[in-house]
């Protein structure tokens, strides 16, 4: 990933590339001071392997709940937030350092602060609490609405003006998940549906600032310093969770947590993000738009769930809302 990567330009060009002296030289950070001049790549090549990349990245993504769910059978749930977190954060730690990173500037921790809270902490946190009492099937439709959510956190927070039609598909999409949610509780949102839902606030909220601040550093950078910066909460966290919740290391438990540590929490982050920077935020956004349904599909095929017959017929009605907010970005 190369300095200049940004979820907003999808093409390489000749840029002023700011000093990046103590970063290093590797695939991931850039070094060098002055202007630098990026040999031109066909735009066809870049798109596609742009979409390659963000593709990769929902596909890491839509298996989260599942190995959620197999990392419950042999652990407690804050064994298992605390835990994933640690083991991506030795990961991302240890490519900061061997690249020899320089630490963000002050301006920028805020926002680093932020995806930490919503996408290393909360969401992890809120799905897995969900999870103990919601089917993972039920969980993805209701997780379904992230795109919708970040795109408004989005337009909060940068001060874009979406169209009336976007508003309007964003509004019927949360109708058609808020009345799923609560058909399935049998009327009233569940204890899981509160976590969920909750956990759309802050995913979104750490998703729109670490789109921002991927215009300013890699974006595996952004998530690799967020994961640092929670390593006093989730190291202490883990040692007390490992302290007073049952732990069995069966198959299943051992390989969510460790598809949660690396696969969600970080290696999926840097594909997604450098998907989004040869493509662009938009573009990345509709092959996401596919999640919820692969997270379905997985879990008939890896956790043996029944789909509620409501289910597919939710989440595509979710489906075609994103998908007309999309087309209404303009």
């Amino acid at each position: 990933m190369r300095a200049n990567d940004s979820a907003t330009a999808p093409n390489a060009i000749a840029v002023d590339a700011p000093s990046t002296a103590g970063q290093g030289a590797s695939p991931l950070a850039a070094t060098g001071t002055g202007t630098r001049t990026v040999a031109p790549t066909s735009r066809g090549s870049v798109a596609t392997r742009g979409v390659l990349l963000a593709a990769l990245g929902v596909a890491a993504f839509s298996l989260t709940l599942p190995a959620t769910s197999w990392a419950l059978e042999g652990m407690g749930p804050w064994t298992v937030v605390m835990l994933r977190s640690v083991l991506a954060a030795t990961l991302a730690g240890g490519a900061l350092v061997v690249f020899r990173v320089r630490v963000p500037e002050r301006r920028h921790w805020a926002g680093i602060a932020v995806v930490t809270g919503g996408v290393v902490l909360g969401f992890p946190l809120l799905t897995t609490l969900a999870l103990e009492t919601s089917t993972t099937s039920h969980a993805a439709v209701v997780i379904g609405l992230l795109p919708l959510a970040t795109a408004a956190g989005s337009a909060i927070r940068t001060g874009a003006r979406p169209s009336r039609t976007f508003w309007i598909a964003s509004l019927i999409g949360a109708v058609v998940v808020i009345g799923f949610a609560v058909q399935q509780s049998g009327g009233a949102p569940s204890r899981g549906d509160l976590f969920l839902f909750a956990a759309l606030l802050v995913c979104a909220a750490g998703y729109t600032e670490g789109g921002r601040l991927a215009r300013h550093m890699p974006g595996w950078q952004v998530i690799g310093w967020a994961l640092v910066l929670a390593l006093p909460v989730t190291v202490a966290g883990a040692v007390v969770a490992l302290s007073t919740e049952p732990l069995r290391l069966t198959a299943h438990a051992i390989g969510g947590l460790l598809w949660l540590a690396f696969g969600s929490q970080f290696l999926g982050m840097v594909v997604w993000y450098r998907g989004m920077a040869a493509i662009g935020i938009a573009k990345a956004s509709q092959l996401q738009l596919a999640q919820p349904l692969l997270t379905l599909v997985w879990s008939v095929l890896l956790l043996g769930e029944q789909l509620p017959p409501a289910a597919p017929a939710a989440a595509l009605a979710v489906l075609a809302c994103i998908a007309v907010t999309q087309r209404a970005r303009g």
